[in-house]
């Protein structure tokens, strides 16, 4: 009898034989792709930079990419430098950020570029899209995060994560002895609880003693590094390719995106099952006024999205500037030491959150850090037509352009001569040496002009109240022989800044025992739940800045 194949599974054989020969075929567009790239852009641009960036020689001189870039910028004398293999235009002219993000704003999109860098994770959200969806979605934002209802459940949710929380983590620490601690990954555990709370009326509880990190938590840290790890490749094409072929890096990624995606929705559910109408946190609101709009619910991917978007914003920036600040403060001692003035002056033995929009000198420490150590250390925009820079700089249509805080706050032509020096006073100019904000276009750290950083009051003030309780009852040693013990960090890739390491810390009570606030206990003390709500209702949310 003869032998021959069965007809399933010939077609099973040549469909594997043609799944091949595509990937095959991909494959080779895409190297040859790269090929031309490179062909077109190096060896044949033998500027130092770009040759610097490609070797990464760069680092024989520098901790830090951030640190290089403001190098470069230093010395042009436009405060203006370009990046041909990146295609990209970097700059440190306030003029420039100005024209890019008010003047022309049109002209200066998120673009294309941007959004297929990040489109995997931050997909439809407001941090990621232009034109009407951007608009749409920031009015909403707007008047969710201007009500003054939000601004006070929210402040609630604040006082009470540092009262019950934060300082019970720091003084357990503490009591523990000489045990030392990673106080950034309790700043990182205290923010997401905080705004897990606060956006979705969920508790994750990260920060609760011998808790484990959030599954949520630890994939968002890994997709945000890996999306930043796209932005910093050569070309598109190398990501790319390895998005295709699902390996390396992007093989990481989607796996961590899938875990985002699960738990995201796991949280849309809860919070479906729990309802809505009478829930104060900002999902529930935009998903009362969303269905309230177009009559319908609105789907789970634009949900999903919105979820993503919140804890972008209101994690990782507020536990990184927590944490370089308390890495400086260990490094300046007097500064927390007139921050401790300060407080004891506006109110003695007991500070109500409402007073907190007073402490000016400690609303100066917050944006000195902030200066030298912004969250986000850069910002890309896409040139949608040929454009010329108030400084002269030609940008082509279709070319990459970055502005660069963390450059920004240590150019000697913006912040004087003592530019790298950790000075608050530098913010209390005017009567009475109160706190005076500079420019946004000079200080980009909120953003600025249209784009301008919807919940930075909300945000100044969670540091603020942070910093004042937790100086109050504790002194915090930087410990180790990092460069975060001697004020000069090195940061991890990622979308906002995180020190290499963490920040080794020891914990010290101060003279008194002090209540989780950082007050001296008094027996007749009014119970926490009911001052924490008393204190918010007349809350006023402190010194404002200006896009002028």
């Amino acid at each position: 009898m003869a032998m021959g194949y069965s007809s399933p599974s010939w077609a099973a054989a040549a469909a594997q034989c043609a799944g091949m020969a595509f990937f095959a075929a991909a494959a080779c567009v895409a190297a040859l792709g790269l090929v031309l790239l490179l062909v077109r852009r190096w060896p044949w641009c033998s500027c130092h930079v770009c040759r610097a960036y490609l070797t990464g020689s760069w680092s024989k001189d520098f901790p830090n990419l951030a640190d290089w870039y403001a190098h470069l910028l230093r010395a042009s004398p436009t405060a203006t430098v370009h990046v041909h293999v990146l295609g990209c235009t970097v700059t440190a002219n306030p003029s420039n950020v100005e024209y890019m993000l008010k003047t022309n704003f049109d002209n200066f999109p998120k673009g294309p570029a941007f959004a297929a860098l990040l489109g995997d994770l931050l997909g439809g959200g407001i941090f990621n899209v232009d034109g009407a969806a951007w608009r749409h979605q920031r009015k909403m934002a707007s008047l969710e995060l201007g009500s003054v209802a939000v601004r006070s459940y929210a402040y609630k949710i604040i006082a009470q994560e540092v009262e019950a929380r934060l300082l019970s983590a720091l003084a357990a620490a503490a009591d523990a002895g000489d045990v030392v601690i990673d106080l950034q990954d309790v700043f990182r555990r205290f923010a997401f609880d905080t705004i897990c709370k606060i956006s979705f009326g969920l508790d994750p509880g990260c920060l609760e003693r011998e808790m484990p990190m959030s599954k949520l938590a630890g994939a968002f840290d890994a997709a945000t590094r890996l999306c930043a790890m796209r932005g910093a490749a050569a070309s598109p094409l190398l990501w790319k390719v390895k998005r295709l072929l699902n390996m390396g890096s992007e093989r990481e990624l989607r796996s961590a995106i899938a875990l985002v995606d699960e738990l995201a929705a796991a949280m849309i559910r809860e919070r479906r099952k729990l309802g809505v109408a009478d829930s104060h946190d900002l999902l529930s609101r935009f998903m009362r006024a969303s269905s309230a709009a177009d009559g319908v619910d609105v789907d789970d991917k634009y949900l999903r999205d919105i979820v993503v978007s919140f804890l972008l914003a209101g994690r990782d920036t507020v536990s990184s500037a927590l944490t370089t600040l308390f890495m400086l403060l260990s490094k300046n001692p007097a500064v927390a030491a007139a921050m401790r003035a300060e407080v004891a002056a506006a109110a003695g033995d007991d500070i109500p959150y409402d007073r907190l929009k007073g402490l000016h000198y400690t609303h100066a420490v917050l944006y000195e850090n902030m200066r030298l150590f912004p969250p986000v250390q850069f910002d890309s925009k896409f040139c949608a037509g040929a454009d010329v820079l108030p400084d002269g700089t030609y940008v082509p249509g279709g070319a990459r352009v970055m502005y660069h805080p963390y450059a920004m706050g240590r150019m000697p032509r913006i912040w004087g001569a003592d530019h790298d020096a950790f000075r608050p006073e530098r913010w209390l100019t005017g009567p009475g040496g109160s706190f005076v904000p500079e420019s946004l276009y000079r200080y980009p750290v909120f953003q600025a002009g249209l784009r301008v950083c919807l919940g930075k009051e909300l945000a100044v003030t969670e540091m603020k109240a942070v910093a004042v309780a937790v100086v109050r009852a504790f002194d915090v040693e930087v410990v180790g022989d990092t460069g975060a013990a001697a004020g000069a960090p090195k940061f991890v890739s990622g979308l906002t800044a995180s020190i290499s390491g963490g920040l080794p810390v020891r914990i010290r009570r101060r003279a008194a025992p002090f209540n989780a606030r950082g007050n001296r206990f008094r027996g007749s003390e009014e119970h926490p739940e009911r001052r924490i709500r008393n204190q918010c209702t007349s809350y006023n949310w402190g010194p404002t800045d200006t896009d002028e």
